[in-house]
């Protein structure tokens, strides 16, 4: 891949940061149909078938130094080895005139980056049977993806000979479920409407970044040990669902009612699992798993960025480049757990209709009955900056909980035991589905279908018109709709009373015109490395839908597999949205409430039992000395090179009248600066698509570095900021369609926590596209600026 800081030497490009200082503590998922969204979908039809607050002073900021205050030495006597390795490389798409990817706003179109997005691939194997081995990737995505994970399938094999140990059974495809990347990636055609389809721009760019990862952590395997834990969690999620919550019965609910920060309705639990080097004892990396919505930053940001998961694993990655217990290139991935009703704005949800009142409690409607004003506030949620702050806010308050967790895991051990790395994964049809419940009731789930609460979208994003949570149907809504779900496809009777109390909208798991709009077939996946047993889940499961899940996996790992094993109590973990992007996965009583949730519960009410009944069945293959795999099951269609797509290509790029590329149009505003400031400078710009600069960057801050006084070398410029760094924010707007003309616009917002004083200057790089369609690089350079204490 072409390394974008040519221009600068190797010492140039931003390195560790320093120490941190002391600190001076001085809008969910949704695929929400609105009127464009479904004319859109039916001509797809027609066509196929003919800041007020500081972050710095609100940033409680922690040291590196607490592992140095007593003398550290590797405690790895303890546990059995394993072979380990991470990795981590860039999947950043395009940042501009893309749709992003989660609100499913056709209004919400790339203008820049903010962060960079990474995919973090962890392996572990079983040094006896080096073909016993698992790969976790967490991506920086909404999602996991089946064209994704096919993608990546491909591109291992095509790796050689040593990569043909990586495939269905062993692949785990994760999403931190950010709401701020690029979409136009996905699968199948619900998702892609709002995208105007398909980008192979966007796609590749996950699946190569995905790939190099894997690479990354598989040349770097080595003996290793393996150590977990879990913490607590507060301050870092709600229940935004607590009206179906409490559907659920009560004498449940109860067990997990612990206090009254923290009360159950949802968990709580950090679990990391730390790789460490048996060579040095040095540790390579860590891998978590905490609920919360990647909703922090709002439905009208536009900049590409991890929300609070990609704050979290930016954090603790920079706080461990000078800890001595880890090794360089230390990789930390933030994945997701059962995260189906948790928010990160954990002020609850209020009207933004002057009442001053929160929204109703059984459906988030506000005085006029809709769902518009009714906004989820994050703890910032004052300042006007998109949730910005907020997003900052809750992804430090997973880090330092993590962090603590890391420091106290390197001195008392919780290692895990049981030289045993065992996967399964198999593909399975949920439409029609029939089973026995554990009672011996015969049930079956339906083909997917979406109710009419899906359109009312949640307090995180409200959805449009007279679409409202739990009490959402054709009688409470214009008859417009009725028409409209008619026009896709009107639910059978059969199907009807399949979905018990989920008024059907949408009936897509039956529309296979032009291609799929949702899955029927799911992946169903498991890992187990000793004790640890990490449930691959593809949908977005509710608080205490995940538990249910963990619960009867542990429960059913003891029964079959302890007493052969010898192993430990299971200690269970769910991950995921994964593989694919099967939507909701609810109790069947919080099914019945029919809020967001529930209506996005594709397969009916059974949805969750089916999910359990089919990882039971197959839990017999994780044991030691098992040699049986699940069928591969029905294989879902590969839709990466026959999707629709209606998205313009770049023509061509062009600088103004007496200028070029990267010539500076309004320096920065003056020569000093104090910290806490925003310092912006703006170039003769070209489009970011024409080079995604993977692993590279589009802006960097230079410091100016000083020689010693009997040196005779001259004074040096420093990258001490890059893509990669939350405070430094790239935008790109377009002057002129016409002309090609674009401008580019670089803030170092010097809130930024490590910003230290000193002669700084910001550079662009840039790529322009001539009328011939050749691309060609440029460099930009601001005026020289000092940085006040």
């Amino acid at each position: 891949m072409r390394d974008a800081m040519h221009g600068i030497d190797d010492n140039k490009k931003a390195g560790p940061s320093p120490s941190l200082q002391e600190p001076h503590r001085s809008r969910a998922t949704r695929f929400t149909v609105a009127v464009p969204v479904l004319l859109f979908a039916s001509i797809l039809l027609l066509l196929a078938i003919s800041t007020p607050h500081n972050l710095k002073d609100r940033l409680a900021l922690w040291s590196n130094d607490k592992a140095s205050e007593q003398p550290w030495a590797p405690t790895n006597a303890q546990g059995d080895e394993y072979l380990v390795g991470v990795g981590k490389s860039d999947i950043t798409g395009p940042c501009v005139e893309i749709n992003l990817m989660g609100y499913a706003d056709p209004n919400q179109v790339g203008s820049g980056l903010r962060q960079r997005l990474y995919s973090r691939a962890f392996i572990v194997g079983d040094p006896s049977r080096p073909a016993d081995r698992f790969v976790y990737l967490v991506l920086d995505t909404q999602s996991g993806d089946t064209a994704v994970r096919y993608g990546i399938l491909s591109g291992l094999r095509e790796l050689g000979p040593e990569y043909t140990v990586y495939g269905h059974h062993n692949l785990a495809v994760t999403g931190t479920h950010s709401h701020s990347g690029p979409g136009a990636w996905l699968n199948y055609l619900l998702p892609q409407i709002t995208s105007k389809g398909f980008d192979q721009q966007s796609y590749r760019a996950i699946v190569d970044g995905a790939l190099l990862s894997i690479k990354k952590a598989h040349e770097s395997l080595t003996l290793g040990r393996l150590s977990v834990g879990t913490t607590k969690v507060f301050g870092a999620n709600i229940n935004r669902s607590l009206f179906a919550y409490i559907a659920n019965p009560e004498e449940e609910r109860a067990r997990y009612n612990i206090s009254s920060d923290d009360d159950g309705s949802v968990e709580k639990d950090l679990t990391l699992l730390k790789f460490q080097r048996a060579s040095d004892g040095k540790n390579i990396g860590v891998l978590t798993w905490f609920p919360t919505h990647g909703t922090s930053v709002l439905g009208n940001n536009t900049l590409i960025s991890g929300d609070n998961k990609g704050v979290a694993a930016y954090l603790f990655e920079k706080s461990v480049v000078h800890d001595k217990t880890a090794a360089e290139g230390f990789v930390a991935g933030f994945s997701q757990a059962n995260v189906g009703d948790t928010s990160p704005n954990v002020l609850g949800a209020w009207c933004e209709d002057g009442t001053g009142q929160m929204c109703s409690f059984e459906n988030s409607t506000c005085s006029d009955g809709k769902s518009q004003k009714c906004h989820a506030r994050g703890p910032f949620f004052t300042a006007n900056d998109e949730g910005t702050s907020s997003c900052f806010e809750i992804g430090r308050r997973q880090f330092e909980p993590a962090k603590k967790l890391y420091d106290d895991l390197n001195h008392s051990l919780s290692p895990v035991r049981g030289k045993w790395v065992r996967s399964f994964h198999t593909f399975h049809n949920m439409s029609n589905y029939h089973f026995k419940l554990p009672n011996g009731t015969d049930v079956t789930t339906c083909p997917a279908a979406l109710g009419y609460s899906f359109a009312a979208g949640t307090s995180d994003g409200p959805g449009a018109f007279d679409f409202t949570q739990h009490n959402g149907n054709p009688n409470t809504t214009s008859p417009v709709w009725r028409v409209v779900s008619g026009i896709l496809k009107a639910p059978s009777k059969e199907q009807i009373a399949c979905h018990g109390q989920k008024p059907i909208l949408l009936d897509v798991g039956e529309v296979t015109t032009p291609y799929e709009w949702t899955p029927n077939v799911v992946d169903v996946q498991v890992f187990r490395v000793g004790q640890l047993v990490i449930v691959v889940s593809p949908g977005e499961a509710t608080t205490m839908a995940g538990r249910r899940w963990k619960n009867a996996v542990a429960k059913e790992v003891e029964t079959q597999l302890a007493s052969q094993d010898g192993s430990q109590s299971p200690v269970v973990v769910l991950g995921g949205p994964a593989n694919s992007y099967t939507h909701y996965i609810t109790t069947e009583e919080e099914y019945s409430i029919q809020r967001y949730e529930g209506a996005s519960t594709l397969y009916g009410p059974h949805t969750l039992a089916a999910y359990i009944n089919v990882t039971l069945s197959w839990i017999s293959s994780l044991g030691s000395s098992s040699s049986a795999r699940p069928p591969p099951g029905p294989e879902p269609p590969n839709n990466s090179n026959r999707s629709l797509s209606f998205i313009p290509s770049v023509m061509f790029d062009s600088a103004p009248l007496f200028k070029k590329f990267g010539d500076v149009v309004q320096d920065v505003q003056g020569k000093r600066f104090r910290k806490g400031a925003s310092v912006t400078v703006k170039f003769v710009g070209a489009n970011p698509r024409n080079n995604l600069r993977l692993e590279g960057s589009y802006a960097v801050v230079e410091k100016l570095v000083a020689s010693p006084r009997e040196s005779r070398v001259p004074n040096w410029w420093r990258a001490v900021r890059d893509d990669a760094d939350w405070h430094l924010v790239f935008r790109w707007r377009r002057v002129s369609e016409l002309l090609g003309t674009s401008e580019v616009a670089i803030t170092w917002e010097t809130t930024d926590p490590w910003a230290e004083a000193g002669w700084y200057r910001i550079r662009y790089f840039g790529d322009a596209k001539s009328l011939g369609g050749n691309i060609a690089g440029f460099e930009g350079l601001s005026g020289e600026f000092e940085l006040l204490d």
